[in-house]
């Protein structure tokens, strides 16, 4: 298996690597992953940011809160990366930005009180 993980946006403007591992993940259901991503959800995973490095693009920067800032493609408009001032040591990646997001299924569920009542089953 290769040691490094893979990922960036659609259009391949910006690119992203870090160290295979196994890492928090989960699905967050709150408002402001809703309205960034225009989906019912964003699937996470907290990669440690000694272990990610940007390899090609810069990506924008959009602060969507008092707590944290979001990054994205300029370009195709990918959501990729999120900072929370809360873990400072850490990057949460959307894994469905990665090239084999069938490798980190998420392991739990954030925020599930503000799920849209049509996502519930």
């Amino acid at each position: 298996m290769n040691n490094i993980v893979e990922g960036g946006c659609f259009c391949g403007s910006v690119r992203y690597t870090f160290k295979f591992g196994e890492y928090p993940s989960a699905n967050c259901y709150c408002s402001i992953c809703r309205r960034t991503s225009g989906a019912p959800f964003v699937s996470w995973l907290a990669i440690p940011l000694t272990s990610f490095e940007y390899k090609i693009g810069t990506p924008k920067k959009l602060i969507s809160s008092s707590q944290g800032t979001r990054y994205f493609c300029e370009d195709c408009g990918t959501p990729l990366t999120c900072l929370l001032d809360e873990y400072p040591k850490y990057i949460y990646v959307t894994i469905c930005s990665l090239v084999k997001p069938q490798e980190f299924k998420p392991n739990g569920d954030m925020h599930i009180e503000d799920m849209l009542d049509w996502v519930k089953t």
